[in-house]
């Protein structure tokens, strides 16, 4: 009975009806990184499609999910990708009634230095236009630039969230990583360090990442310095992260929670944290 129960819920999840994500509250329990992703799984990437029939299966749980208070939401895209492909998710939280805009640059050409400077200058002036803190979400290099836009501007920025995003080593862990200078990798690298020493993001940032991700190595996207990060797992390839229906309800529900819904957990380690009590929005 035990091993057919399990059988059914491998099944619901693999259709989209059953969500695969998994809430981690200590992420010090989890390896570095030490490479970029395997062949395997690079490999897997090809099989990204499939994910869009999770979706279908998973319409009556993504349709309970928390109504919008329409504040906007910024989509990055990631390294390479058109805006079009944070069409659906986007699409997706506008029909929840959050006003979800593309960044309005087109292709991520790779320039995560200038697009932050740029993705700055508009969250400012839509939190001034709109009179409250802007959300953003970020697909790999998207999120790196979504967390310098609120590293620099936390006033600015209600909440984040990242999937398939690395946050150390720079590319150095990385399906690219064979392809970029050793020099520059270890320069950013270093960077991204400093920055996280020197000034840890003060917004709540919730990190979505895979174990099969074949572009990014899943270790490398885990936040042990953000105070109030927390971390979700989910079962995606890194090209399928942008239709997988477990990414879009956790979006949905983070962008849903109070501002204030996570607290620094004290005497716990860099990385970890507390749920704080349910508050509405005085916004």
């Amino acid at each position: 009975m035990t091993r057919l129960l399990a059988a059914g819920r491998a099944a619901m999840s693999v259709a989209g009806l059953r969500s695969r994500a998994r809430d981690w509250s200590d992420v010090a329990v989890l390896p570095h990184p030490v490479g970029p992703p395997t062949s395997r799984a690079a490999l897997a990437e090809l099989a990204s499609g499939l994910a869009a029939g999770r979706l279908l299966g998973a319409t009556p749980r993504l349709a309970t999910a928390p109504r919008g208070d329409g504040h906007v939401v910024v989509d990055i895209p990631g390294w390479k990708a058109p805006e079009i492909t944070g069409a659906p998710l986007r699409g997706y939280l506008r029909a929840l009634g959050y006003d979800a805009r593309g960044w309005g640059f087109g292709t991520n050409t790779g320039d995560p230095r200038r697009d932050a400077e740029r993705v700055t200058r508009m969250v400012l002036e839509l939190a001034d236009d709109s009179g409250q803190p802007v959300s953003l979400v970020g697909w790999g290099l998207g999120g790196v630039i979504a967390r310098e836009v609120a590293r620099t501007h936390p006033e600015a920025v209600r909440r984040v969230v990242t999937y398939g995003t690395p946050v150390v080593g720079g590319p150095r862990f990385t399906a690219v990583a064979r392809a970029i200078d050793p020099k520059a990798s270890v320069v950013a690298a270093r960077m991204a360090e400093r920055l996280d020493a020197e000034s840890p993001i003060q917004v709540p940032l919730t990190v979505v990442f895979s174990r099969r991700d074949g572009v990014v190595s899943w270790q490398a996207c885990i936040d042990r310095v953000s105070p109030y990060a927390d971390h979700v797992e989910v079962s995606s390839t890194h090209i399928g992260l942008g239709i997988d229906p477990d990414v879009w309800r956790i979006v949905a529900d983070r962008l849903a929670a109070s501002s204030d819904s996570l607290q620094p957990a004290a005497g716990r380690g860099r990385g970890a944290y507390v749920r704080a009590p349910s508050r509405r929005m005085s916004r």
